[in-house]
């Protein structure tokens, strides 16, 4: 960011910091904000992945998806039910902030008093605009613990090469844990994800 010249403001971790500071930031440069998921036009771009799948691969039986605010994951959901809707769409949710999970089960927007995950990724909870699209029109969520999810990654980096976080790892990591469900099917997995600490890496600790 700052190679391209942009400016980096600082604050507190978690939601409530976060968004006062954007709102503090708004108000003395006039910026226009633009949410990273709890947006239209953010879903409506992250549809466009899905879509492409679809195109590419058109007889999908199920896409499998990371959740964590719900943008990609709502995103994903419209454009399987405008473009494929025999075609399932599940995500995968790291189970130590696994309100998605909570949210789509017991019908209202939960949040996680705490996390405990190495996807951080994942840890923001549901929009009120994504979560009435994934109320529609998502199938299930699965959830993985960090070992599986660290699992899943060593297995992307050593045999696919792919470089994923642990974030982006989340999906795969669903399919591995509940791959009797995916028997004999053409599953689409979204790998969404690529910042990676390499003095972080879990399967190397």
């Amino acid at each position: 960011v700052l190679e391209f010249g942009g400016r980096i403001v600082e604050c507190e971790p978690g939601d409530g910091p976060r968004e006062q500071m954007v709102l503090d930031v708004q108000r003395k440069t006039g910026a226009v904000t633009i949410h990273p998921f709890n947006d239209y036009r953010i879903i409506a771009g992250q549809a466009t992945a899905a879509k492409e799948l679809l195109e590419d691969v058109p007889d999908l039986d199920a896409i499998v998806v990371p959740v964590g605010g719900g943008g990609l994951l709502s995103g994903t959901a419209l454009a399987a039910h405008y473009f494929s809707p025999q075609t399932k769409v599940i995500a995968g949710e790291p189970s130590g902030a696994d309100d998605a999970y909570r949210s789509l089960y017991s019908g209202s927007i939960q949040g996680n008093p705490t996390v405990d995950t190495i996807a951080d990724g994942l840890i923001t909870k549901l929009g009120d605009k994504t979560f009435p699209i994934i109320q529609q029109h998502v199938d299930d969520i699965i959830r993985v613990d960090d070992e599986e999810i660290s699992s899943a990654m060593r297995q992307l980096w050593e045999r696919l090469r792919v470089t994923v976080e642990p974030s982006g790892a989340v999906a795969y990591a669903a399919v591995l844990k509940e791959n009797s469900r995916f028997y004999r099917q053409n599953v689409g997995i979204i790998l969404s994800g690529g910042n990676v600490d390499l003095d972080r890496i879990p399967f190397l600790q």
